[in-house]
């Protein structure tokens, strides 16, 4: 559905982005992660037509998207991009601004949408509110609403849950679930937490600091073989060690008791709960601190064996 290819971005003589082609399939759910300031947003802007690139081309479909040098709106007619900017009608209320989104609709149909999508980012309360009277936060709800609405067929999201509690977060990733499945929608989303992306994209994409894709694959490859320790930290704690001059790099339940992966000895230093599992930190003999998990107690253990996925990484 989306198509780029040979994407590039300068800023006088310093690069953004390098030589970026990906492709992104109807119906797909997809993650992209990245240190700050390496060009995830920029590379979302550019996709939906708010940006123009110094170099290359993007489709929607069989459609060119092109940037705001040949257009006078800005965008791509088929794609949503919900960022930091949040691009509010600010002089209308937050209820006007999800409805006039889509007049389109019968009024009923209209109106039942509103509604669900207001009660769905807890905006319900403020709905009569003008939009620049609202808080940051609710600006950034009201921005993914009018989004939402629109049920366009690529939906592009630049950090959409840094303002959500947990649990609004969870009830808007199970809506952007629900959405991808009934209306066949594209989503691509970035996140500065890469491990909340493990349950929701079927596929992740690592922009590495020099602007290139380096590493794209699906959730536990991303997670268990990451391609260097700078990825595999977007993606969660990653222990590291060094086993006999090796250095090696496993996840905290990549881990046994039995005898069988390489040994470590190790010694019990604290542990933090965290819902269900609890979190055993130790230290080895050459002083590195380490994280296992686990539902019951293992403080007691003074030996573990690792058997990672991947080893001696860059």
């Amino acid at each position: 559905m989306i198509r780029a290819t040979h994407i590039e971005l300068y800023y006088g003589d310093k690069g953004i982005l390098a030589d970026v082609s990906l492709s992104l399939d109807q119906g797909g759910i997809y993650g992209l992660i990245g240190e700050s300031g390496r060009g995830k947003t920029t590379l979302l802007k550019i996709l939906s037509g708010h940006l123009d690139a110094t170099k290359g081309e993007v489709f929607c479909g069989e459609s060119r998207v092109v940037g705001p040098s040949q257009l006078l709106i800005p965008g791509h007619p088929n794609i949503e991009l919900v960022n930091q900017d949040f691009a509010l009608d600010l002089h209308q209320t937050a209820e006007e601004n999800v409805r006039n989104r889509i007049l389109n609709l019968q009024a009923e149909d209209r109106d039942e949408m509103v509604l669900e999508l207001l009660e769905l980012l807890r905006l319900n309360q403020v709905q009569s509110q003008l939009a620049k009277t609202l808080s940051g936060g609710e600006q950034q709800r009201l921005s993914l609403a009018r989004a939402l609405a629109r049920e366009p067929e690529v939906l592009m999201l630049d950090e959409p849950f840094v303002h959500l509690d947990q649990g609004l977060r969870l009830e808007v990733m199970h809506y952007l679930k629900r959405l991808n499945e009934i209306r066949n929608t594209t989503i691509l989303l970035v996140s500065h937490d890469g491990f909340e992306l493990m349950g929701f994209a079927e596929k992740i994409i690592y922009l590495s600091d020099e602007g290139k894709i380096a590493h794209a694959g699906n959730p536990d490859e991303m997670y268990y073989r990451p391609v260097s320790t700078q990825q595999g930290r977007l993606l969660g704690l990653l222990n590291e060690v060094k086993i006999g001059g090796e250095d090696v790099t496993f996840r905290p339940n990549e881990y046994s008791f039995e005898s069988g992966g390489k040994e470590l000895e190790i010694e019990f230093e604290s542990e933090v709960k965290s819902g269900m599992f609890s979190l055993f930190y130790f230290l080895t003999k050459n002083g590195e601190r380490i994280a296992l998990c686990a539902m019951n107690d293992i403080s007691n253990h003074r030996k573990m064996y690792i058997e990672p996925w991947n080893s001696g990484l860059g």
